[in-house]
């Protein structure tokens, strides 16, 4: 009987193999067996960036909080402000935890939202780390992963220092990172009650979302939207313009009243600038390019959003000596001042040719 299940067994096994090699030469016989190649050990390097919740990925280093103070003034209040305040370019980083939050864990005024008019990055963020892996791999929004490892370890310690986590003469490493994990306010602050993974890769609780299997004719519960309201459609600008120019975009002319219908064609930046009939916008390609480079991130054509309105600079500018010059220059090195105390950061990632069609284009009036 024993020898019967044997030869058995080995049988089907034996098929197994065979079975197998017969899908391993079909695969290769596949049109797609011979695309792409492994990656380098270098190439997954400059990828493999991210920091995980355990300081996993974290870089050898240190940065004080004297450091990344220098580094933030150079390049991150602008958007930021002086002391991560700034509620004009984006909303706050600091402010809004306290003393008692850092003890225990849990951010106060994330249950009084009545008594905090405002949720700040610290009131929110339950890992150091994110901040970490956020700055490296983002920050400055014009120039992303241009801080060295030092910088970065600096203007963390300098928002941790902003927000009473850290003292102003401490030196933020990858060595003492795990007991300043300690003291984040908010990080008792998670709930795992969402049906994600945990850190240990196990599954626990339940979705986030419900609903039945459908493939064709589903059914429609409820009307998914987002809008700002009429207060706050204008504050910063046209958003229509500022959307990227990759794919169909569906945003709003937040300068006329709500459409009916949202846009779905592909639009560019000279879509917001009809052209008269029969007639090209002689405009168009600068808007492109104010598009690519991201500027109207911070300026209008015709508004202001956080710098000055590009009309706005025409008309102050007019007729002087060597405008196109001086308007490459401003964009390239930065300027602060002339329009206001909130700085232009400088662009040197706008490339040579980009900078001089800009310019021809506003000192042309911005037409």
């Amino acid at each position: 009987m024993n020898k019967r299940i044997a030869f058995v067994v080995r049988s089907v096994a034996a098929a197994a193999v065979v079975v197998g090699a017969g899908i391993t030469s079909a695969w290769a016989n596949k049109p797609w067996a011979d695309l792409g190649r492994a990656p380098t050990p270098a190439e997954i390097k400059a990828w493999n960036i991210d920091v995980r919740p355990d300081f996993k990925g974290l870089p050898k280093g240190s940065g004080s909080v004297r450091h990344g103070q220098e580094v933030w003034d150079a390049k991150c209040a602008s958007c930021h402000g002086e002391f991560g305040e700034s509620n004009e370019v984006f909303t706050p980083i600091v402010g809004g935890t306290t003393q008692k939050d850092i003890e225990t864990g849990r951010v106060a005024n994330l249950r009084l939202e009545a008594a905090y008019p405002q949720r700040t990055t610290l009131m929110k963020v339950p890992t150091v780390s994110t901040l970490w892996d956020y700055i490296h791999r983002a920050m400055p929004w014009n120039a992303p992963k241009s801080l060295s490892v030092e910088d970065v370890y600096g203007v963390v310690a300098y928002i941790l220092h902003l927000g009473n986590i850290v003292p102003e003469d401490f030196v933020l490493s990858d060595q003492n990172i795990a007991e300043v994990q300690k003291r984040m306010p908010n990080r008792n602050g998670m709930t795992t009650d969402h049906g994600l993974w945990l850190p240990n890769y196990a599954f626990s609780g339940k979705p986030d979302v419900r609903n039945t299997r459908c493939m064709k004719d589903c059914p429609v519960e409820g009307d998914i939207k987002s809008m700002l309201p009429e207060w706050a459609r204008d504050s910063h600008g046209n958003l229509l313009e500022q959307q990227r120019v990759i794919g169909p975009t569906r945003g709003l002319d937040t300068t006329k009243p709500p459409r009916k219908e949202p846009l779905t064609q592909r639009v560019s930046m000279a879509a917001s600038v009809p052209a008269a009939a029969g007639q090209s916008d002689p405009g168009a390609a600068a808007k492109d390019l104010l598009a690519k480079n991201a500027c109207t991130a911070c300026h209008g054509v015709a508004s202001k959003i956080v710098g000055p309105g590009f009309n706005e600079v025409a008309a102050k500018h007019k007729g002087k000596a060597d405008l196109e010059a001086y308007l490459v220059g401003k964009i390239k090195n930065g300027g602060q001042g002339i329009y206001g105390a909130i700085p232009m950061p400088p662009q040197p990632q706008v490339s040579d040719a980009d900078a001089k069609a800009i310019a021809a284009w506003i000192a042309a009036s911005a037409k």
